[in-house]
Parts: structure tokens; C-alpha cells; sequence
């Protein structure tokens, strides 16, 4: 199989992340719990999640800790207001960043600027998992 001199071995894969828990079970209870999520899978030392619109990301046991100071697994969806309804009725609590340029309304950041094939711009949020990932969650504004 020959590939062109663009294409890379990789673009035919699919992509996965993989989150550090210090503390599997407590992982697993705030996924369950604040997010509404269950494994597919599990071994030890690991859980599975995967994604009914595509995508997966796996939590496995680690002695180090996320930095958490930036963004490790982003959300796209469709509908941001109430996917930020749901999880702050479940009691996710999102973080409030100050950047120049960006406007928050309702706790939703205003992103100027997108990739273009994904629209003009986005509209975000950002939480702490249990153990210290920051997970985004991001709308596309055509």
C-alpha cells in the first residue's frame, strides 16, 4: 500500500484519551454520578468509555496527577444550555476563566474564532474531574 506524500499512517486510526485517576473507584462514582456515564469495558487497572457519537476515553490507575491547567478531553455537542443544565443539576461545577476577548454569559465563554470547517465560533465550558482532569465541553457557532 502506498500512501501520498500527505497522508500519514495515522489519519486512518482513530483517536482515543486517556485520563489519569489517582483513585479509580472515586473516578468512576463522579463519572457515574456527575456525568451519567458507565463503562463498557473494564480491566484492571482501567475503564473504558465509549461514546455513542463517536469517540472514546479510557481512566486508567496512575500515581501521577493530571496539571490540570489545561484542557485533556473536550466534548462536542449540539446543545450546550442543557447538556450545562443537567450536569450543573448533578452537580458539576464549572470553572470561570477571565480571558481578553471573551464574553460569559450564563458561565458559557463566548470563543471568538474556530477551525473553519467547525463554524465562526464556539461557545464553551470547562470542569475538574475528580481527579483533577479539565474536560471541556464546546458548541459550534456556524
Amino acid at each position: 500500500m502506498t500512501m501520498s506524500t500527505n497522508e500519514s499512517p495515522l489519519s486512518r486510526g482513530a483517536v482515543a484519551t486517556r485520563l489519569p485517576a489517582q483513585d479509580l473507584e472515586r473516578a468512576r462514582r463522579f463519572y457515574s454520578e456527575k456525568l451519567g456515564l458507565e463503562p463498557s469495558a473494564e480491566r484492571p487497572g482501567g475503564l473504558l468509555y465509549t461514546m455513542a457519537g463517536g469517540g472514546e476515553f479510557a481512566l486508567f490507575q496512575s500515581a501521577g496527577a493530571a496539571s490540570g491547567t489545561h484542557t485533556q478531553m473536550g466534548w462536542s455537542v449540539d446543545d450546550i444550555e442543557g447538556v450545562v443544565d443537567e450536569l450543573r443539576a448533578r452537580g458539576v461545577e464549572f470553572e470561570r476563566y477571565d480571558m481578553p476577548g471573551v464574553e460569559v454569559v450564563d458561565g458559557i465563554a463566548q470563543v471568538p474564532g474556530n477551525y473553519p470547517s467547525k463554524g465562526s465560533s464556539e461557545r464553551a465550558v470547562w470542569f475538574h474531574d475528580s481527579e483533577g482532569n479539565l474536560i471541556g465541553i464546546g458548541e459550534s457557532i456556524p
